[in-house]
């Protein structure tokens, strides 16, 4: 069980709450507003009412007991860069911190985030992405060249196995998973694909483009 430390109770920290909290981490929320604080407690370990960017309060917490400290602070970049400067003063093990753009990242990557999360930018590439090639369902950033995007299975791919397909020779994409009447399974070589099927495959987008 990890403990998680997040400072920022806004609508982004409480989604990382909410999952962690499914996920049974022990999770203590940071925020200076008691509005937000409230609205996250239902999936919390514990609560405080405070000042990231004071040293003492922080040091109160503390800071290198949790496996994790997480920055969502939104409303300010100043305090988010400060507050993660300060988590690893005092020995966070581990702070990821979140981004608003890329001057921002550059920043907090320089002043002690081991981490950066850039959630507009994520969502941007992945609609533009979506929205830009008919044949794409979906798409899971993993880094900037290889990707995991889901496709429907073409009317060339119907009624064959995966073997048969070859896809990974030729096309140099990987079958992860095959989504079939809504649930995932586990591609095997024997396995026939359908019209009706969608297929997760791990590649660059020019491999997509180019088998698609």
């Amino acid at each position: 069980m990890k403990s998680v430390l997040i400072i920022g109770a806004g609508q982004f920290g409480i989604h990382i709450a909410r999952r962690m909290a499914e996920l049974r981490c022990e999770i203590m929320v940071v925020d200076s507003d008691e509005g937000r604080i409230n609205s996250i407690l239902p999936y919390v370990t514990n609560a405080q009412i405070g000042n990231s960017t004071n040293a003492e309060f922080m040091e109160s917490l503390g800071i290198d007991d949790f496996d994790v400290c997480i920055v969502t602070i939104s409303s300010s970049f100043q305090d988010s860069l400060e507050t993660t400067a300060l988590l690893k003063e005092l020995g966070a093990k581990k702070v990821i911190a979140r981004a608003q753009n890329d001057v921002q990242e550059k920043f907090l990557l320089r002043n002690g985030a081991d981490e950066t999360v850039y959630p507009e930018k994520l969502t941007a590439i992945r609609v533009a992405t979506k929205e830009a090639h008919d044949d794409i369902l979906d798409v899971f950033q993993l880094d900037r060249n290889i990707n995991i995007y889901e496709v429907q299975v073409p009317a060339n791919w119907s009624n064959k196995t995966i073997a048969e397909l070859d896809i990974r020779r030729k096309h140099n994409l990987n079958i992860i998973a095959v989504r079939a009447e809504d649930r995932l399974v586990l591609p095997m070589p024997d396995m026939i694909l359908t019209s009706d099927d969608a297929v997760l495959l791990l590649g660059n987008i020019k491999d997509i483009q180019k088998a698609f």
